[in-house]
């Protein structure tokens, strides 16, 4: 039995891999940072997942951050596995400044990532990667500050998703 979703709702993310024919993208809520100098983050990927072994090949991804927008298109990359499944979305890969694996030119936001190290634990392997380069639209990010009105995704459970209330709060006792 699956363990009640007592940490979400997550953030959920899109994940790119691999290069030309073979790049592919999923969607993972599992993902966090571990460093801020140098920038560090963790992705954690079923080895099951294509993703995952593309990763493990070619030491490197792409994190990308989805609006409330491309909903349809993180359910597919979630849902559905290998390269085949991009040419049902609206997903817009477009070269990656740093790293082989592609960005998505339609994401609020894109990290170009290095493997430096991964760990197997339980049923998924841990991937630490170091951004070396990243992007994003300034108007979802004004001030270098998540921007609310861009309505990021989060999701909830299996195909339920949210976003944030345009409402900042801040504790009283400041």
């Amino acid at each position: 039995m699956e363990p009640p979703r007592l940490l979400y709702p997550l953030r959920t993310y899109l994940v790119t891999s691999g290069k030309g024919g073979e790049s592919n993208v999923m969607a993972a809520d599992w993902v966090t940072i571990a460093s801020w100098e140098p920038f560090i983050v963790v992705v954690s990927i079923s080895p099951k997942r294509y993703t995952s072994r593309l990763v493990a090949s070619y030491g490197e991804l792409v994190i990308g951050v989805p609006s409330c927008d491309l909903i349809n298109d993180v359910w597919i990359a979630g849902s559905r596995s290998g390269p085949k499944k991009l040419s049902e979305t609206k997903l817009k890969l477009t070269p990656s400044s740093r790293v082989n694996a592609p960005s998505i030119g339609n994401a609020l936001a894109n990290l170009e990532c290095k493997v430096i190290d991964s760990r197997t634990y339980g049923d998924h392997t841990l991937f630490i990667a170091e951004v070396v380069s990243y992007n994003y639209r300034a108007e979802a990010y004004p001030s270098g500050k998540p921007s609310l009105k861009a309505e990021f995704l989060a999701h909830i459970a299996r195909n339920e998703f949210t976003t944030f209330k345009p409402e900042v709060l801040k504790p009283t006792i400041l």
